[in-house]
């Protein structure tokens, strides 16, 4: 929940408050009192001290992605860099709870002594793919997760795949839940067999830091050789592998919508991942991307990670506060760009990759009118194949 959203709900329990509060006492003060957390959290603002990195777990369904970040989170709050993340307060959805996987994506932030970090969990399970493809868009790197007990899975080889494909240029490699192995020699294969399959999507395989450990022995403080240590190895790895990106600060800016939501006597608030340029309060935008023309406005307030910022950048995670729009004014998959720097268009060339057969893809090929589900950004939309396209 962004701090836009508990001041929302601050007003409503300020309002309950009067009819909740000891006579004689400012209804303000008594719902402040009673809700200390969130006026810090209000009160705390974004510092930039280190460099800005976009990373995330992926890999096959079951693997234990979820699990390595709370790990992770854990791992760095002792370390004061980071608040500590149950597995819960990761998977918050009442589906992902009752079902135990990962159904959309979900945004983590920590620190090593170098760099500041926003992580994406993503989904394994096949089924919500388009949320991996939304989270792996973020990303400056990756961490994939893969079992010693199973190896590489469908998944892991389709993430690997999906990840080159949006451009991630680097890799780490946990080799995850080592404890079920006795077998040294198993190990031994299923690094074999990552560096192999890294290498044939055009990583460097050989190269790659694998760390082998335990996500579940560092969550519950059980043989840190292969638990917190491990977890302390993971972050040394990515801090040295995965290099600080170079941000376009100079273009017009430009962000995709991810996440909508309304706060009742405030406005409507948006949130993404900042692609290009530099974004300060009180600066006129334009949402792209709806049926219509392109919709003028003002950013009101801007945060990023619960933080109030005054500017946000690219690589930026940040909630936008618009003012004047409605909720069904703007949609995931819509853009929210610097005035006169966008336009939708319904037609455009693409370069495309086609999955074989033992990648998961189709057997036989298809022709014109074919119509696939096309992800672009944060956007999913049904589209067809046209081999005569018109200027």
């Amino acid at each position: 929940m962004s701090g836009i959203t508990r001041t929302a709900n601050l007003l409503f329990r300020t309002t309950r408050a009067s009819l909740l509060r000891p006579r004689g006492v400012n209804p303000v003060h008594y719902a402040l009192s009673k809700d200390r957390q969130t006026v810090r959290a209000m009160a705390t603002a974004f510092e930039r001290t280190k460099p800005h990195v976009n990373i995330g777990t992926i890999g096959h369904v079951d693997h234990g992605k979820t699990t390595l970040t709370a790990a992770i989170t854990k791992h760095q709050a002792g370390k004061g860099l980071a608040t500590f993340l149950d597995y819960g307060s990761i998977d918050k959805a009442p589906e992902e709870r009752k079902r135990g996987i990962t159904i959309s994506t979900a945004h983590i932030e920590f620190s090593t002594d170098s760099r500041h970090y926003a992580h994406v969990d993503c989904p394994g399970h096949a089924d919500y793919i388009k949320n991996m493809i939304t989270g792996a868009a973020n990303m400056d790197g990756a961490i994939v997760v893969v079992a010693a007990s199973d190896g590489q899975m469908p998944q892991t080889r389709e993430h690997l795949l999906l990840a080159r494909q949006v451009g991630v240029q680097k890799i780490v490699v946990f080799v995850n839940k080592v404890d079920a192995i006795d077998d040294p020699e198993m190990l031994e294969l299923v690094e074999l067999e990552m560096r192999e399959l890294l290498s044939s999507y055009g990583f460097e395989g050989e190269e790659t830091p694998i760390i082998f450990g335990s996500a579940l022995c560092a969550l519950e403080d059980r043989r840190p050789d292969i638990g917190a240590e491990r977890i302390e190895q993971l972050m040394e790895a990515v801090d040295t592998w995965i290099p600080t990106p170079e941000r376009d600060l100079d273009k017009p800016f430009l962000m995709s919508v991810e996440e909508v939501f309304s706060i009742p006597g405030r406005g409507t608030v948006a949130s993404g991942r900042v692609e290009r340029g530099v974004l300060k309060k009180d600066s006129e935008v334009e949402i792209v991307g709806g049926s219509g023309d392109a919709i003028k406005t003002k950013v009101t307030d801007i945060e990023t990670f619960k933080k109030s910022c005054d500017e946000s950048r690219a690589g930026d995670n940040s909630g936008l506060l618009l003012r004047g729009i409605r909720r069904e004014d703007v949609r995931r998959g819509m853009v929210i760009a610097a005035p006169g720097t966008s336009k939708a268009n319904k037609k455009f060339l693409v370069s495309m990759y086609v999955l074989t057969e033992a990648e998961g893809g189709r057997r036989n090929g298809f022709g014109v009118n074919y119509r696939p589900q096309a992800y672009i950004r944060t956007s999913g939309k049904s589209s067809f194949i046209d081999n005569n396209p018109k200027p």
